[in-house]
């Protein structure tokens, strides 16, 4: 589409009452983000209240029109996707606004391929349009939702607003606390002290968290440090709309138990113990997601509202008996929703442990779908879906005219969803989070069969003897194998890191590496088989940087980094002492490297050698000018390609739970970079 132009979606599907909206853009250098935000609007252009407002600290209308999905990974990046049920709109709205807005100073004209996209409740992409020169402006509204009679019709708009979201929001009625002088006052004044500081500050201690019987994913990580941390005082809130509500959070740490020794085992809503063969593992699985799912609405409009699926009363089952053929076929689960007399459903067809999905099987379900005038097949497995490598393949017959989604969730991004929901975000009540909280529970249970991905595959082996004994040659298939599991690998890293720090954790695509996923997976195993490495990087909110995880084949090393930018102000001695000071809890063996604008280097050392002396992290000549500094540690990378504690998989998760809680936790965010997500300025 071009600026200006519109359609009507029911001219390009017939499944429009429910659309999902992506945002999307690819960042130069990988660390360039934005907030997507959708208003509400009357008659007069205007939100009735607040709440017809909704972004990151207020995601789901009580009515399930619109729910912001969160970020998903792309080719280039990532996109924010965005779920409207339109049927479920409220009469008096005439249209809806979505935009989208950078902060802290940046613009969208950094940013490179900027651009709306909609799909109908199948999936299937009906337009694009691109913002194109946008310039030096810190909002943007994309396009438009609106009526015209009984139909809804999509406008591009890409308008660009320099005065950031709180002008935007302003504009259509929004009401918007602007403490945005006092925040910034507030950030100079910390930078000050910063410089006048010479003693040590102690860097606040882990909160234990309870683990469940088997292996937790991992134990309870603190979020990044903040300025306000060390000076002891609250910062004041930050811009934003009044929309924030209040709901149930189940505390970290759990209360002190009343058993009489650590023999005894607390009554659980779902047992494992019973849990003898993969059979019974996936129909356990199925029926307890499903039970949970109908009983915590919240909960199951984060996992169905990105599959089309209406917001209304919710039923689920479990082995139905649907004709097909002359046998009957039998679908671990059904979910149907009920929405003004409409039904909306999906079968799932769920596995566990290692088991993969199977071609045929899920083919059936899909033939069985569209006779049927189903929806969606959702698969749920361990596996991890990635962009352009469908898990099954299956063929779709075009000339039926009713359209059926496939659709794949994994068992880590459903553990993703109840942790983010009971630990950051509250749900309705206590019932639910108590609910939550057991699905959860049982999902990390070591005999549940729910643990996420957990196999690098048959190729692992042979790959990595290839690489030790350099006969691995450039076009090898089983290197593309291994790059295709360390994706998977990376994204349930992240996932699992996510859940436990309720920040986004999201990998980073640099836009030069080129946008077509199976391209980027062909160089990537090319240069495995040249270097023997795998490299990927971690985006976290509220952190100096961005985290890089890299594996070498050769030596049989991880090592986990990240870049820490140079303070804008105040002396070099002044930084290197601060930045030792800041990690005096991390370990000894703590590589640290200063960076320089010149190609000798700068000077380097282990945490333990630099302690006594911090000057060291000087370079000799005085106008060398640093531009940062560079935090690393080395472990020992499993060689075994499960999950076992001797494995690689365990040894990836591990490096960067021990990176990120003893030396990323105990960094500052710099005074130019993202603020928290709760208390971000809405000022742009």
């Amino acid at each position: 589409m071009i600026m200006g132009s519109n359609v009507a979606l029911a001219d390009l599907s017939d499944d429009v009452g429910s659309v999902v909206v992506s945002l999307g853009w690819a960042s130069p250098t990988g660390e360039g983000d934005a907030d997507v935000s959708v208003l509400l609007l009357d008659s007069n252009g205007k939100v009735r209240s607040d709440d017809d407002f909704y972004f990151y600290n207020h995601p789901v209308a009580a009515d399930g029109s619109v729910q912001l999905l969160g970020k998903t990974p792309t080719a280039d990046g990532s996109e924010d996707r965005i779920s409207f049920d339109l049927t479920a709109v409220p009469a008096g709205i005439d249209r809806i606004v979505v935009t989208a807005s950078r902060y802290d100073g940046a613009r969208f004209g950094e940013l490179e391929d900027v651009r709306i996209t909609l799909a109908d409740a199948a999936g299937e992409s009906l337009l694009r349009f691109a913002v194109d020169h946008a310039g030096s402006v810190t909002a943007v509204i994309f396009g438009e939702l609106y009526r015209r009679g009984e139909e809804w019709k999509f406008r591009a708009v890409g308008q660009g607003y320099e005065t950031g979201l709180a002008g935007l929001a302003s504009d259509f009625g929004v009401d918007v606390e602007d403490d945005a002088a006092a925040e910034t006052e507030a950030a100079l004044e910390a930078a000050e002290a910063d410089e006048r500081a010479e003693a040590a500050i102690p860097a606040p201690a882990p909160e234990p968290a309870g683990e469940p019987a088997g292996r937790a994913p991992l134990e309870a990580v603190p979020s990044p440090r903040r300025p306000e941390d060390e000076a002891g005082e609250p910062r004041k809130p930050a811009a934003r709309p009044r929309t924030a509500k209040k709901k149930v959070v189940l505390p970290r740490t759990a209360k002190k138990t009343l058993a009489e020794n650590d023999s005894w085992r607390q009554a659980r809503l779902f047992p494992v113990s019973v849990l003898k063969t993969d059979r019974d593992r996936e129909t356990r699985a199925t029926s307890v997601l499903l039970a949970v799912m109908a009983q915590v609405p919240e909960f199951s409009r984060r996992l169905t509202a990105g599959f089309g699926a209406p917001a209304g009363r919710m039923e689920t089952f479990t082995e139905v008996s649907l004709p097909h053929g002359e046998s009957p076929r039998r679908p671990d689960g059904v979910i149907r929703v009920e929405r003004a007399g409409k039904l909306w459903t999906a079968l799932v067809e769920t596995k566990t442990n290692g088991n993969a999905l199977k071609a045929d099987q899920v083919q059936a379900y899909m033939d069985i779908a569209a006779r049927r005038g189903y929806e969606a097949v959702i698969t749920l497995t361990n596996d991890v879906a990635l962009e352009g490598s469908p898990l099954v393949d299956v063929k779709i017959d075009k000339r039926r005219k009713h359209k059926v989604a496939l659709w794949h969730l994994s068992w880590a991004e459903v553990a993703y969803q109840a942790q983010m929901l009971i630990r950051h975000e509250g749900v309705g009540n206590a019932a639910h989070a108590w609910l939550l909280q057991e699905l959860l529970h049982y999902l990390q249970h070591e005999n549940s069969g729910c643990h996420g991905f957990q196999n690098m595959g048959p190729a692992w082996v042979p790959v990595r003897n290839g690489i030790d004994e350099e006969t691995l040659c450039q076009g090898d298939a089983r290197a593309l194998e291994v790059v295709e599991s360390w994706e998977r690998l990376v994204r349930q890293v992240c996932l699992r890191l996510g859940g436990e720090l309720g920040q986004k954790v999201l990998p980073v695509q640099r836009a030069k590496r080129g946008t077509d996923p199976k391209e980027r997976r062909n160089r990537l195993a090319d240069q495995l088989c040249l270097d023997g490495r795998l490299q990927a990087e971690l985006r976290i909110d509220g952190t100096p940087g961005v985290l890089t995880l890299g594996a070498d084949l050769r030596t049989g090393k991880l090592r986990t980094g990240i870049d820490v930018p140079a303070p804008a102000q105040g002396y070099p001695l002044s930084w290197a002492k601060r930045l030792v000071r800041r990690l005096a809890e991390a370990p000894a063996d703590l590589h640290v490297e200063t960076l320089v604008d010149s190609e000798a280097g700068g000077p380097r050392g282990t945490l333990e050698r630099l302690r006594p002396e911090p000057a060291d992290l000087l370079p000799k000549d005085n106008n060398t000018r640093i531009t940062g500094f560079r935090l690393s540690l080395l472990k020992s990378m499993g060689s075994g390609r499960g999950n076992a504690e001797t494995g690689f998989i365990r040894s990836v998760d591990d490096a960067v739970h021990r990176f990120y809680t003893n030396v990323v936790v105990h960094l500052d965010t710099p005074t130019a970079s993202r603020t928290p997500s709760k208390e971000r300025a809405a000022a742009g």
